[in-house]
């Protein structure tokens, strides 16, 4: 009988769209694969209960944002039993948290730029141009470019009273690139030119012409090994397992480090699938080794428990 991946999407943060569009292609790709079955479930905010009576011998959380991949979520799965895919609850809530995602590159040499962590109330401490950004949220929910104090207080002033704080951080004009991870192994590097020049949700989801360069041969002298022993780095410090994203701005011969991501988004638009596609790894072949990553990591005894007891 072929192990059950229980499929998770959806959720209550911001991305719960982004999570819905990535979960159900996993699915569907997994299907594609035929070497699983699916149970494919759309979710809000569970408990430990409801998540024991989803049917499943192996999970795949594919939930973005605070509650789905920053900690709260995987905890659930520690205690559900169940072999899971992606990072356990102290990497995943340091990953999710850039300021603690930042301090972790700092400590291990990686340039990052300048950051401050803003409250209500607080004065600018970096000269702008600066980008204002939720500390703990992804896909570029409330991300604002401000080329002045007077607008980067306002926009920090805003969103640190909706969050509680914001971080606010130089802004390093370059060339925004980004590295993929399965297991131990780097994807290689892609860079994304927005047509608009910022890339924003609509850059990353919604529209259709942004550009995508795999394995860009003109970053400078070294910038794309950097970029790649950083990631590598960073991913094995925090404790990431099975798949990350690091994000990168290359400027003055220097990839600066942005943030990493635990769960990376899984939809037609996404970066680590298109990485994936480049080395010869379609998308549903990159859902079933996820699941093979998970099953060597945590070995096949588990799940073939949880296989017997289903009959």
């Amino acid at each position: 009988m072929p192990l059950t991946v229980l499929v998770l999407r959806g959720g209550p943060d911001a991305e719960r769209e982004v999570s819905l569009k990535s979960g159900s292609r996993v699915a569907e790709g997994l299907r594609t694969g035929g070497r699983h079955a699916v149970n494919d479930q759309v979710i809000e905010r569970l408990d430990g209960a409801a998540l024991r009576a989803l049917g499943g011998d192996v999970i795949a959380p594919i939930v973005h944002g605070p509650w789905g991949e920053g900690g709260d979520l995987q905890e659930l799965l520690e205690a559900d039993g169940r072999p899971y895919l992606g990072a356990g609850p102290a990497a995943a809530r340091v990953a999710m948290d850039k300021v603690q995602t930042k301090v972790v590159g700092a400590a291990l040499g990686i340039p990052t730029p300048q950051w401050q962590v803003f409250r209500p109330g607080d004065r600018l401490a970096i000269q702008p141009p600066v980008v204002i950004k939720p500390i703990a949220d992804g896909s570029s929910v409330d991300l604002f470019l401000c080329h002045d104090a007077a607008s980067a207080e306002d926009a920090a002033e805003r969103v640190a009273r909706r969050r509680g704080s914001v971080l606010v951080e130089r802004l390093v004009s370059g060339r925004e690139v980004t590295v993929g991870i399965l297991g131990s192994d780097a994807l290689p590097i892609i860079e994304i030119i927005p047509a608009g020049g910022t890339y924003d949700y609509d850059a990353k989801y919604l529209r259709d012409d942004t550009v995508y360069r795999v394995n860009p041969n003109d970053l400078g002298r070294g910038v794309a090994e950097q970029a790649t022993r950083d990631s590598l780095r960073l991913a094995q410090r925090i404790g990431c397992r099975d798949l990350a994203r690091v994000d990168f701005l290359v400027a003055d011969g220097v990839a600066w480090l942005l943030e990493i991501n635990t769960m990376p988004g899984m939809t037609d638009h996404s970066l680590v699938p298109k990485a994936a596609e480049s080395v010869g790894l379609p998308f549903p072949a990159l859902c079933t080794k996820l699941i093979d990553l998970v099953m060597a990591r945590v070995g096949s005894s588990r799940a073939a428990e949880h296989a017997k007891a289903r009959g």
